[in-house]
């Protein structure tokens, strides 16, 4: 099974032709944001799940994405595509466009990102994201192939000294929800790629106010039908077994339990 994880502005996939179920399910780290949809785009089974919950329910800082992770590898979901917000640190990477990141930088604090608390079970994370399903959304039309995006903690935006440091350190997008969502994947031996919306130039990189949350969500609601277009042609070009094996690193390493 795939799953797509909705961003701000993203909160339902489904349209009323498709056969939809719901489930609510519960896990050892709480409930997931929000019931998850199940539904079938093409020849796939496909669960949807909202990253901050019906009506941007939690923040950023505050989504529950230890739940959320679980329960879509409880569900049988293997293979992830997460769509995302972001802001640009690059003045060519203009409002609109779409990003598939190849790279992340953990600015966050005091989230849980690890199922391994014990154990001595360590990810390897060298490369974040799946490099089969980063194939795949990097042959959509119109999408650029490849950059860093550095996360936050939120739910502040960066200080303009904060953007021109990122920027200066050569990453390309700024955002606050791409970590742990990328390792706790990797942790649970999923396929994910991240897809990226950009809906604003951060505060160091344009002369202005700075960055505003309706503007955010307004840049977000005017491209998110274009976002759902390319997530579902992303989606038929996945083939119906899965063969990466660089996002399977638990061979020969005694886990302390058994992944769902």
């Amino acid at each position: 099974m795939l799953a797509v994880i909705g961003g701000s502005g993203f909160y339902t996939f489904f349209d009323s032709a498709g056969a939809v179920r719901t489930i609510d399910p519960d896990t050892p780290y709480g409930r997931p944001s929000a019931p998850i949809t199940i539904g079938t785009i093409g020849e796939h089974e496909v669960a949807f799940l909202p990253r901050h919950g019906a009506g941007h329910r939690y923040s950023a800082h505050t989504v529950p994405y230890r739940a959320n992770m679980w329960a879509l590898r409880a569900l049988g979901v293997r293979r992830v595509f997460a769509p995302c917000a972001v802001g640009s640190l690059r003045p060519g990477l203009r409002p609109g466009v779409i990003v598939v990141p190849d790279q992340l930088v953990d600015r966050t604090t005091g989230r849980a990102d690890t199922y391994f608390d014990s154990g001595g079970v360590h990810a390897s994370f060298a490369d974040p994201y799946c490099p089969t399903l980063r194939t795949v959304l990097a042959g959509l039309p119109g999408v650029v192939d490849g950059g860093t995006m550095v996360v936050i903690q939120g739910p502040r935006f960066s200080t303009r000294a904060e953007s021109q440091w990122f920027a200066t350190a050569g990453f390309s997008l700024v955002n606050m929800t791409g970590y742990p969502e990328a390792v706790l994947a990797r942790e649970l031996e999923l396929c994910y790629a991240a897809i990226a919306l950009v809906t604003d130039v951060d505060a160091g990189v344009a002369v202005g106010d700075g960055v505003k949350a309706a503007e955010v969500f307004a840049g977000f609601g005017e491209n998110v039908q274009l976002l759902k277009t390319l997530v579902r042609a992303a989606i038929g070009r996945v083939g119906g077994e899965r063969t990466c094996t660089h996002c399977r690193h638990h061979a020969g390493v005694a886990l302390p339990f058994e992944l769902p």
